[in-house]
C-alpha cells in the first residue's frame, strides 16, 4: 500500500474537517481538489484532470466517485473502501452518477459544501454538473474549508517538509557545480532533478525556473535553452519534493566577474528576507510580513524593481502550481500561526539595465518565530 501517514492522522485530519462542516451548518462537502483528496485520504493520482468527485459526509462517512483508471489508484493509495466509477461513453453526463452516489447519503434536499475553486472542476464541468446538484440540493461555496486547515502542518508532516527542504539543498548544490561559462541550461537543470530523484523525490506541481542572460529577469518557465556566457547571470526557482510536500529556493547566480549594482541588489534582498523571518511569527498578519519586505527594499532604493507579492504557503500541491493559500501581499489578514510552512522571495528585477537578483527560501513557523530549513545562507552565490 502506498500510503504514507496513519490511519489516526488521516482519521484527525478528516474530524477537524467535520467540525468545520458543524460549525458551518454543512450536511457534507463535495470534494474536487486533488490536495484535499490526498489530505484527508492519501488519495494520489493526476486523474483530477478528468471529472472525480469525493463526497465527505458530517457523519463521517465517504465515497469516491472516479474513473476506472482511478479505481486501482484508489484502492492502492488511499484508505477509501467506498469507490464508484462512471463510464466513458458518448452522451454519458456523470453527474447523474454523483447524483446517485448522494442518495445513497440521503443528500437530497441537503445543505452540501462544494470546492468550486478546483482544477478538477473546470468551467465546462461545472455547466454539466451544477444545474443538475441546483435542483437537487443547497450548495454552497466552500473552496477554501479544508485549505485553511491544510495550512497549519502537524508533526508528520513537518518530516517530509524537512526532506523536501534538503533535497532542495541537494539540488541547489547540483547547480552550484554545474553553473559556470560554456555550459547548456539543460544540463544545469538535468542535475538539480536528477539530484532530487536520486535522493527519493518526486516531481515537482510546476516546471523549474531557469533563465540566464535576459532571462534571467524572468519568474515563470518557458521553453528554450542557452549555454551560459564568461559573464552572466542564472535565475533559479525551483522545489524539492518528497510525499507531494514542496521546500523552494531561489537564487540568481553571477556567473564570472560579478556586477557592483547586482551586489548591491543581492545585499538589499538579504537584508530584506532577514526582517521578514523578523516579523514571521504566530499571531502577525501575512500582510505585515509582506509591507516588511517592502520597506526594507524601498529603503534601500529598489521600489521600482520589487514584486507586489514576496512568497506563499507551501505544502502538498499537485500540478499546475506549487504555490498553495495565503500569499503574502500588502493588507492579507491572514493570521499567522505555528507550523505553517511558507516561502519568501525578494525578486528584484532591473529591466532598464537587465539586472536580476534573487533570493528565497522555506521558513517553518515555530511557537516564537520561524527558521529557515536550508543549509544554505542568504550568501550571494558568483561561479
Amino acid at each position: 500500500m502506498a500510503i504514507f501517514f496513519s490511519e489516526s492522522e488521516f482519521q484527525q485530519r478528516r474530524d477537524k474537517t467535520i467540525e468545520r462542516l458543524n460549525q458551518d451548518e454543512l450536511d457534507g462537502i463535495l470534494i474536487f481538489r486533488q490536495e484535499s483528496m490526498y489530505y484527508l485520504t492519501g488519495y494520489d493520482t493526476f486523474g483530477y484532470c478528468f471529472f472525480q468527485c469525493l463526497y465527505l459526509d458530517a457523519s463521517g462517512k465517504y465515497a469516491l466517485l472516479t474513473r476506472l483508471p482511478d479505481l486501482r489508484q484508489a484502492q492502492i493509495t488511499s484508505t477509501i473502501k467506498d469507490i464508484r466509477v462512471w463510464v466513458d461513453q458518448a452522451g454519458h453526463n456523470p453527474a447523474d452518477d454523483l447524483i446517485e452516489m448522494l442518495d445513497d447519503f440521503q443528500c437530497r434536499g441537503k445543505r452540501l459544501g462544494i470546492e468550486l475553486h478546483a482544477y478538477g472542476l473546470t468551467a465546462q464541468l461545472w455547466g454539466r454538473v451544477g444545474p443538475i446538484l441546483s435542483e437537487y440540493c443547497l450548495i454552497e461555496d466552500a473552496s477554501d474549508l479544508i485549505s485553511a486547515l491544510r495550512v497549519v502542518k502537524s508533526p508528520a508532516e513537518i518530516k517530509y517538509v524537512e526532506r523536501a527542504a534538503e533535497l532542495a539543498d541537494d539540488a541547489l548544490d547540483a547547480a552550484m557545480q554545474t553553473s559556470k561559462p560554456g555550459v547548456f541550461e539543460g544540463e544545469i537543470l538535468a542535475a538539480m532533478h536528477g539530484a532530487i530523484y536520486c535522493g527519493g523525490g518526486d516531481d515537482p506541481a510546476n516546471e523549474f525556473i531557469i533563465g540566464s542572460g535576459e532571462n534571467a529577469l524572468l519568474c515563470r518557465y518557458h521553453t528554450g535553452r542557452r549555454t551560459l556566457s564568461d559573464d552572466d547571470q542564472l535565475t533559479l526557482e525551483f522545489a524539492g519534493v518528497y510525499r507531494h510536500y514542496h521546500a523552494c529556493l531561489m537564487r540568481t547566480i553571477l556567473i564570472g566577474k560579478p556586477n557592483p549594482r547586482q551586489v548591491e541588489m543581492s545585499t538589499a534582498c538579504q537584508h530584506a528576507i532577514a526582517a521578514c523571518k523578523e516579523v514571521l511569527k504566530p499571531g502577525a498578519l501575512v500582510g505585515e510580513v509582506f509591507d516588511t519586505h517592502a520597506h526594507v527594499i524601498d529603503e534601500h532604493g529598489y521600489k521600482e524593481m520589487r514584486m507586489n507579492a514576496c512568497g506563499y504557503s507551501l505544502g502538498t500541491t499537485y500540478a499546475p502550481t506549487w504555490m498553495d493559500w495565503p500569499m503574502f501581499y500588502t493588507g492579507n489578514p491572514v493570521v499567522v500561526e505555528q507550523n505553517m510552512i511558507y516561502f519568501l522571495h525578494m525578486i528584484l528585477f532591473d529591466s532598464d539595465n537587465e539586472l536580476a537578483m534573487t533570493l528565497g527560501e522555506t521558513v517553518h513557523v515555530t511557537e516564537d518565530g520561524s527558521r529557515s530549513l536550508s543549509r544554505h545562507g542568504s550568501k550571494l552565490i558568483c561561479r
